[in-house]
């Protein structure tokens, strides 16, 4: 599920590349590429989930091959089929909202076979594997848990693993896999729990999927009036208007917008949200800088009834 500080991020990020692209990106390609920004994050979490199932199948593999050899061993021939016959990753192979979405979106791993076979090498050398293996029995809430271990501990620190994902997608970046890494885990919890729907949507509701697309336009239409205000705020003697970080600004603005036009996110909310988002993509002195300014222009906007909340 894409949640409002991913959504923000992407707001964020689609605003900077529309204001250094002005030239040659209209607004309503800006807001396409938004869009599809958002869509791919969902994708992203789904191909996650997917990854699971991929990883399982190739280690069936392996010991399918294995029972082939020429010489094969005992082991060979009656191996442990815990880890394949995973109980989560049936349940999660059966599931008919993930199948359809990966299906209709054309979603596998089939064409990263070596990125495949290396991550599950790592797997298979795992302490929380080769615990999992030596269990005398388990269950849907152990099987579980062993994929929430190994996808924290193995899978999403991978240091080759974002840069693989974005051979496969430019739209994918760290906070996308930050953000739906902890979807698919609380995924695995709701297989767990029983859940009759487990799978998140792409939103939690109406309201957030119709966030990105309404804060970037309100921000777009409303950057002037709100670029009046911060620079009324602006310590010339300290800083040159002029020369404030464009990322500053549009997280200034961003944060603006949001509180002049959505009454139910809190104004402190909103405030933490920018100011994060400021220390991670600006310079080192950003979230100050956007935390004294930004606090400033809140108190003068509800003074002039612009913030009513």
């Amino acid at each position: 599920m894409i949640n409002r500080v991913l959504i923000r991020v992407k707001v964020v990020q689609m605003l900077y590349a529309y204001m250094v692209s002005k030239d040659s990106m209209t607004l309503a390609q800006a807001k396409k590429e938004l869009k599809k920004s958002l869509d791919k994050s969902y994708e992203l979490y789904n191909a996650l989930l997917k990854l699971i199932i991929e990883l399982t199948d190739v280690q069936d593999l392996r010991l399918d091959e294995a029972k082939h050899k020429f010489l094969p061993t005992e082991e060979d021939m009656n191996p442990n089929m815990r880890f394949v016959e995973n109980e989560f990753v049936k349940r999660l192979r059966e599931d008919q909202t993930l199948s359809e979405f990966v299906e209709d979106k054309k979603i596998n791993w089939r064409d990263d076979e070596l990125f495949v076979r290396l991550l599950l090498d790592k797997i298979l050398r795992s302490e929380d594997y080769q615990e999992y293996m030596e269990m005398p029995k388990t269950t849907l809430v152990r099987d579980g848990e062993v994929w929430y271990q190994l996808l924290k501990k193995v899978v999403f620190t991978d240091e080759n693993l974002l840069e693989h994902l974005q051979s496969m997608s430019v739209f994918y970046t760290d906070d996308d896999l930050n953000i739906m890494g902890q979807f698919v885990l609380k995924t695995i919890r709701r297989f767990e729990d029983g859940e009759a729907s487990p799978i998140f949507p792409q939103f939690k509701d109406d309201e957030d999927s119709k966030f990105g697309e309404q804060l970037f336009l309100k921000v777009v239409a409303e950057m002037e009036d709100n670029n009046s205000y911060i620079d009324k705020f602006v310590k010339t003697e300290k800083w040159d208007t002029d020369r404030i970080a464009m990322m500053d600004r549009l997280v200034m603005c961003a944060a603006l917008t949001e509180m002049r036009n959505f009454p139910s996110i809190p104004v402190n909310v909103s405030l933490n949200e920018y100011i994060e988002l400021a220390k991670d993509y600006s310079t080192p002195r950003s979230g100050q800088f956007v935390n004294g300014i930004l606090n400033a222009v809140v108190n003068q906007m509800r003074a002039d009834k612009v913030i009513i909340k």
